[in-house]
């Protein structure tokens, strides 16, 4: 059985979202982030910086979303969420490397300097130079962007799971996104894995 941990709202639910499209059976752990069990002994010994999500099948133990869905796509896939060619293939780790790079950066470093440090480690000056970066960031993805369904190809793919996720946690940020991006992201969130594996992620996390 595949274990996930995972915490709401949190890059978990990539993987959450990934396994939910794959129909994939698997166990959800919630490790409460907010009560510390993210520094336990057990959890650093699956996360070395007490995160989520982490990833178990089998032997097989991964940390950070990336890999841990690519892991899945590969393993069990058989196209789906991932392009059998090559050079689709090169595209969808293209746009996953600027949206994790590029476009999660700033929000994270937003969110870091709002309310996840501690207190005397935030910097409040720096929340419009995070702004200016996502903006400039949302500018380059449209230069490529032109209101298609996909990113890449005509099938859904990591790119736009991640992609949706991405711009799910900028709209909670208050950034104003483009016309286009508005109704990619409507699209895409009313997929029923993406609901699914919210439920999930929230279901463990009340049980």
């Amino acid at each position: 059985m595949i274990t996930l941990y995972t915490f709401p709202h949190s890059r978990s639910l990539r993987a959450a979202w990934t396994l939910e499209e794959l129909g994939l059976e698997y166990q959800c752990q919630h490790v409460a982030l907010d009560k510390g069990e993210g520094q336990t002994a057990a959890h650093l010994a699956r996360h070395p910086d007490g995160k989520v999500p982490v990833l178990e099948d089998g032997e097989v133990s991964l940390f950070e979303s990336v890999p841990i869905c690519r892991y899945l796509a590969e393993q069990y896939g058989d196209g789906t969420l991932l392009p059998s060619s090559p050079a689709a293939r090169a595209q969808v780790d293209q746009w996953l490397s600027f949206i994790v790079t590029e476009m999660e950066q700033p929000l994270w470093n937003q969110a870091k300097h709002k309310f996840a440090l501690p207190t005397d480690k935030r910097v409040p000056a720096i929340l419009p130079v995070c702004a200016w970066e996502f903006q400039r960031a949302l500018s380059a993805l449209e230069r490529r962007y032109n209101g298609q369904e996909n990113l890449v190809g005509n099938t859904f793919t990591l790119a736009d799971l991640f992609l949706t996720h991405t711009l799910s946690w900028a709209v909670s940020m208050k950034h104003r996104l483009p016309e286009p991006l508005l109704a990619y992201r409507e699209r895409h969130i009313q997929r029923a894995a993406m609901a699914r594996a919210i439920e999930k992620e929230q279901a463990a996390a009340e049980s």
